[in-house]
């Protein structure tokens, strides 16, 4: 099959009118409850998207090209689910704070601990790698 990037293509803008689509009607219904429940939903959908097709993909490209990598690829699956099991474990889905109306369940709290502490740790580590990057590249090329 020849025509992924086609497919791809087609996939991308779909997903893109139906986020623009979902984003009109909150705005249009102003963000009634079932709004941003749809919404958050949304968004659990397109991440567990985008992880199953990382992850198969990974295992695919793999399996082709060198199939001694997967080993490589189940240990970084391993590191990533151990970061993340550490961070939801730390995570205290305290209740959110200025809230007038009823709080989002205990579990819900805590998913979005975890997911705001795992943005924190990636933007630091972005950080950090870049930082160090300038600094190796400057000094490598002296």
């Amino acid at each position: 099959m020849k025509n992924y990037g086609k497919i791809f293509s087609v996939l991308m803008w779909v997903l893109i009118l139906i986020s623009v689509a979902i984003v009109v009607l909150g705005f249009t219904n102003e963000w009634a409850s079932s709004n941003v429940d749809m919404v958050m939903n949304y968004t659990y959908l397109m991440v567990g998207i985008a992880l199953f097709a990382v992850i198969v993909v990974g295992i695919l490209v793999s399996a082709v090209n060198d199939p001694k990598s997967l080993l490589k690829l189940l240990g970084v699956v391993a590191g990533i689910a151990v970061v993340v099991g550490g961070v939801y474990a730390i995570s205290s889905g305290a209740p959110a704070v200025g809230i007038t109306i009823d709080q989002p369940s205990a579990t819900t709290l805590k998913l979005t601990d975890t997911v705001l502490n795992l943005t924190y740790i990636a933007a630091g580590l972005a950080i950090v790698s870049i930082v160090f990057g300038e600094l190796y590249s400057a000094i490598r090329n002296r």
